[in-house]
């Protein structure tokens, strides 16, 4: 069939550099991380948490939440490694449960601020912008491995998938929706610009803004689920991953109850940045001495930056040097 318009699959999803071959998957799965990193240690910190304990957590986190995810693939696509079980660690071919990871990572997360006594709520929060950042960008990765594509479709945004790489009972069809593209843009133009709005109007209470990434992903990993043709799974008509979304979209919203029910305010340190948007001086009003107000009133209100300001604000397992080995 001739299609008019359509986007073209990548002609290789590799770059050999001598003896070393550098997928494109891994490369975007990496830069993926970086910038979730990067964006939620920003947040953590703007938001009164340590640096330091952002980082140790955010280490283990992404570790336990890769084997997470890959384990999670393997066990429910056992017939892709018959004959070869050595494969299931060839990640840059694919392969990396989305879901499995999230929960993976979540649980790990969740042990080590308890452990170390940090505030989960503001961890929530901060990660509630990298995350989906991160999905974004490793999306993409998809686009080259030619994987994780929709139903066939003629419409002029469609990708058209290399014979070897259709599945089964779709091999006369050339070109499928790009559920991949849908999601990253989703999560990229939707649902992170729609977080940082509601932060910035001060809609959310502390801990809300993890709840609307839960629901907002789970609402659009429903629907491309709906799409999708390489389920191995499905029942009553809908994929495993389709259950599971379900359960996170009210998961997610009963979060987000919960949280606005709380109606606890977020600790804000420093200046507003790209993506921390709240307003510099929304600090609690009880935590305001008289001498700040004085100074305010003349036109001279001390800097949030300041050492002796963010001492002042930050929790107390943060203000303690041994608190790495705590």
């Amino acid at each position: 069939m001739m299609h008019l318009a359509a986007i073209a699959s990548p002609s290789q999803n590799t770059i050999e550099l001598g003896p070393l071959t550098i997928h494109f998957y891994g490369i975007l799965i990496a830069l993926g991380v970086v910038v979730a990193i990067v964006v939620s240690r920003q947040r953590f910190v703007r938001f009164g948490g340590s640096a330091q304990l952002f980082e140790k957590v955010a280490i283990w986190s992404v570790i336990i939440g890769f084997l997470g995810a890959r384990a999670a693939y393997v066990v429910t696509h056992t017939a892709r490694f018959e004959g070869r079980p050595w494969a299931m660690l060839f990640i840059w071919e694919g392969g990396l449960a989305l879901y499995g990871g999230l929960l993976f990572g979540a649980i790990a997360l969740i042990w080590m601020m308890n452990r170390w006594g940090g505030d989960l709520f503001a961890m929530g929060d901060a990660v509630a912008v990298g995350v989906p950042l991160a999905q974004a960008i490793g999306r993409f990765g998809n686009y080259f491995n030619q994987e994780l594509f929709g139903t066939p479709s003629d419409l002029p945004w469609a990708i058209i998938i290399d014979p070897a790489r259709r599945p089964e009972g779709y091999e006369a069809f050339e070109t499928f929706h790009p559920t991949f593209a849908y999601e990253a843009i989703w999560n990229a133009l939707i649902l992170v610009p729609t977080i940082l709005i509601l932060e910035k109007n001060e809609k959310l209470a502390k801990g809300a803004s993890f709840g609307v990434y839960v629901a907002m992903y789970a609402f659009i990993r429903f629907l491309m689920e709906l799409l999708r043709t390489d389920t191995t799974f499905r029942f009553l008509g809908l994929s495993r991953n389709g259950w599971v979304s379900i359960a996170a979209f009210i998961g997610g919203l009963a979060w987000v109850w919960y949280t606005q029910r709380r109606g606890e305010k977020r600790t804000l340190i420093g200046k507003p940045t790209f993506f921390s948007l709240q307003p510099a001086n929304t600090f609690p009003e009880d935590e305001t001495d008289d001498d700040d107000d004085a100074s305010s009133a003349a036109g001279h209100q001390p800097s949030a930056e300041t050492p002796e300001a963010v001492e002042e604000h930050r929790p107390s397992w943060s203000r303690s040097p041994d608190s790495d080995d705590e």
